[in-house]
């Protein structure tokens, strides 16, 4: 049964996925927001930060010290990895659920995550608790979780754009390939040379070819679909424009079917992902602000390659959205509560 409301805490809520929280949570008709943690701006009206806020929350940034995150029905990390794990044991133990939007509990085997994150996971025994929280595929298990592991935003649109593909069974899944672009936005809202406007604009390039830290959990998710262990080649590029994320994802077909049809029945029922018409090449602009993720296949001259467009917003499907998302299945509340806006054109 549904809850009527709840009570809900932000832990980080100065970076580009902090705000993005805010700006859904303000508009959801089921949440309270009764804490917002930043050591920096702590005092600072959250308004004054974020004017696209004024009006809407008046709120005070807490230190998170400070900060009544334990009254909470559930608290969002919306933090920097490495800060949710040190944190989650206590919240748990006092009765609230959390939603981690970065990585600290995405990757079960924990010896891998450190070696991915360069540092020692504090709460190892959680991350076996903890749930995947990509709703396409384990929405009955996050409904009960205490603990969401909400996905990266390149797995989100890599692994929804192979998901029906793997899970027929029809294409060759050691030679599986993602060549994906993000928006200067997916790297945070801290100071950096390489997102400076003189740097990043009037640009394009790669980053992270020999290994990515989204290559593990993009690899577990598929891993798990097929059975066994998939080979992928991902690269990740650098675009100039805040928002988006396209992946060109690249299979060879090991049996003949009709690619169309396949997609359109495995999210006929999924609310936040569109399949395209067949010839359909969706853009990242169809999906500005939105938690939605639009999917086009294509089989190039009928040969046995296949190819599939997928773009998200990271900011929204590739993060908070989704945590929205997995939230409304914790609580009951209708999935879509809180989601319907529309995309930005132009």
């Amino acid at each position: 049964m549904a809850k009527k409301g709840i009570t809900v805490g932000i832990v980080g809520g100065t970076g580009y996925t902090g705000v993005e929280l805010l700006r859904l949570l303000v508009q959801h008709p089921q949440c309270e927001l009764r804490a917002i943690t930043s050591r920096k701006e702590a005092g600072m009206g959250v308004a004054e930060l974020f004017p696209n806020l004024r009006g809407r929350i008046g709120l005070k940034f807490s230190d998170p010290a400070k900060a009544e995150l334990a009254a909470c029905d559930l608290v969002f990390f919306a933090t920097p990895n490495g800060v949710a794990m040190e944190q989650a044991r206590a919240l748990l133990n006092a009765g609230v659920r959390i939603i981690d939007v970065a990585a600290d509990f995405r990757i079960k085997d924990v010896a891998l995550w450190e070696q991915w994150y360069g540092v020692k996971h504090a709460c190892p025994e959680l991350v076996a608790e903890a749930v995947y929280g990509l709703p396409e595929i384990h929405r009955e298990r996050i409904r009960e979780a205490r603990l969401v592991a909400n996905p990266g935003c390149y797995p989100t649109a890599v692994q929804l754009g192979f998901l029906p593909l793997v899970e027929a069974g029809i294409v060759d899944i050691d030679r599986l390939i993602a060549d994906a672009k993000s928006g200067v936005s997916g790297a945070g809202r801290k100071a950096e040379v390489h997102t400076l406007l003189a740097e990043a604009s009037d640009n394009f390039k790669a980053y992270g070819v020999t290994g990515h830290r989204h290559l593990p959990e993009i690899t577990q998710g598929l891993s798990a679909i097929a059975g066994r262990a998939i080979g992928l080649v991902f690269v990740p590029h650098l675009t100039p424009m805040i928002r988006g994320i396209h992946a060109t994802l690249y299979a060879r077909l090991t049996s003949k079917t009709d690619l169309q049809a396949l997609y359109e029945s495995r999210f006929a029922q999924e609310t936040f992902v569109d399949v395209m018409p067949a010839g359909s090449h969706p853009d990242t602009r169809s999906v500005r602000g939105a938690n939605s993720c639009r999917i086009a296949v294509h089989q190039p001259r009928g040969g046995d390659t296949v190819v599939v467009l997928s773009v998200i917003d990271n900011l929204v499907k590739g993060a908070s959205g989704q945590a929205i998302q997995n939230m409304n299945i914790m609580f009951g509340f209708h999935e879509s509560t809180g989601l319907e806006q529309l995309p930005l054109l132009p």
